[in-house]
């Protein structure tokens, strides 16, 4: 059984159509991506999904439960890192863990948590008083205070340092392996990259795009290149206005005393042995590959850290 469930999922408000006839599924023991611009609809459709808020129309399986009929027994069993929220101010960091495990059937030892979360010197303090890296991680801990089968994380590392960053991504990747599904939203295609077994790619309140990040690369990221410098001037050689005949590229061009290759699949290795059978040495070569932020360019003409 699929962990999550929807089926032509729409979200209207008034006349603005924020989800537009998502269906996708989630399927047990993955990290599942959303990744999409500010105001694609991907925190509203992970709102009806989490029961926060009703689909105008489509149906939402969760766990084999609906996410608001049944969010009795759903609670126990999943986790939620909102993109905001807060505490009462003079609430104590344990106060707040202890208060949450209160909630729970079989909470965990929290203090341990805590610690994992790289936090446990804080446990006396204040909620308001912490930083927003050091709230953000109190909130996941929250979150993770009862063992959750299914976990939602709402822009999980926003305001988290790039050390911490990288702490936490091993905190999911091990929530992953204890057989828990993971699904996440994020504004950093490296986070997508580093976590995620399957993106769903949310533009306009529509899915756009559905795939594991190696296959939306190949099928949507575009050309890789390869920068080479040789040891010869020798661009205007016959040898190298062959060179686009060359099997997997895509173009050449001149780039003061470097040639721009472009091209797709082992294109790079077939240039470099069609080079040496011509004999032309290289000396220097730099190769670049799509990743994420590209296929995400191709698919919606924007980058997606300009949205925010």
């Amino acid at each position: 059984m699929s962990a999550i469930v929807c089926r032509d999922v729409t979200r209207r408000f008034g006349e603005l159509t924020a989800v537009d006839g998502v269906s996708f599924t989630v399927e047990d023991n993955e990290i599942f991506g959303i990744i999409g611009p500010n105001g694609a609809g991907k925190t509203t459709l992970l709102s009806c999904i989490e029961g926060l808020d009703t689909p105008t129309s489509g149906t939402i399986d969760v766990l084999g439960m609906h996410p608001i009929k049944d969010m009795h027994q759903l609670v126990q069993r999943t986790g939620i890192q909102l993109q905001q929220a807060a505490l009462l101010p003079r609430l104590k960091v344990g106060e707040a863990l202890q208060l949450f495990s209160s909630f729970y059937y079989n909470p965990v030892p929290w203090r341990p948590l805590l610690e994992l979360l790289g936090i446990g010197v804080k446990e006396r303090s204040f909620v308001a008083r912490l930083s927003g890296g050091e709230r953000q991680r109190v909130f996941i801990a929250l979150a993770l205070i009862h063992d959750p089968e299914l976990l939602f994380l709402d822009e999980l590392t926003t305001a988290l340092d790039p050390q911490a960053r990288l702490a936490m991504w091993d905190v999911v990747r091990g929530i992953r392996d204890r057989g828990k599904t993971v699904v996440l939203t994020t504004h950093y295609m490296e986070e997508a990259e580093a976590l995620c077994d399957r993106v769903a790619i949310i533009d306009s309140g529509k899915l756009v795009a559905l795939d594991t990040v190696a296959g939306l690369i190949q099928r949507y990221g575009g050309d890789s290149t390869l920068r080479l410098n040789l040891n010869s001037p020798a661009l205007n050689t016959p040898a190298l206005a062959e060179l686009a005949s060359v099997q997997g590229v895509t173009s050449v061009d001149g780039d003061g005393d470097a040639i721009v290759v472009k091209g797709r699949g082992a294109f790079a290795q077939n240039v470099l042995v069609y080079l040496t059978q011509a004999g032309l040495a290289v000396h220097d070569m730099e190769t670049t590959t799509p990743g994420l932020e590209d296929v995400f360019l191709n698919l919606t003409g924007r980058t997606l850290r300009k949205e925010h």
